[in-house]
């Protein structure tokens, strides 16, 4: 998965992974996360949530994109890529989760993307940075 740009966030949850990866892998519970309505497209190939499934952002008046998931591993892995109507190029994101010794959970989030504006990945890589640290402390498994 090589892209230029990385973002990557952790977030420690006192909730236990399982709870973390059913609030993290239903798509409608991701809106306070990125600061965008989201809109359910399509449920996966074998489960509502798992590889196959699709769901539309829209921040703010920018235009709206898809993104679907490529690989769900139950309590430890979510992997997505844009796959609809982005100026991002390559863009693909992987949370994992791991068991905390309390109980919890960390997730380990690592974005990566290009664009074609030379500067602008950087830039909206900072901006993405601040708004999912900001966002997943409002995910509340």
């Amino acid at each position: 998965m090589a892209s230029p740009q990385r973002v990557h966030v952790t977030h420690t949850y006192t909730s236990d992974p399982a709870t973390v990866f059913a609030k993290l892998a239903e798509h409608e519970n991701l809106g306070p996360v990125f600061g965008a309505k989201i809109t359910r497209v399509c449920d996966g190939d074998t489960s509502r949530n798992g590889a196959g499934s699709t769901r539309t952002l829209k921040i703010g008046p920018l235009p709206a994109f898809q993104e679907t998931t490529t690989k769900a591993e139950p309590n430890t892995l979510i992997e997505y890529k844009i796959s609809k109507g982005s100026p991002l190029r390559g863009h693909w994101g992987v949370q994992k989760l791991t068991p905390t010794p309390d109980g919890g959970t960390t997730l380990d989030y690592t974005i990566g993307f290009d664009m074609p504006i030379p500067g602008m990945a950087a830039l909206v890589g900072k901006v993405l940075t601040a708004n999912i640290k900001k966002g997943l402390g409002k995910l509340t498994p």
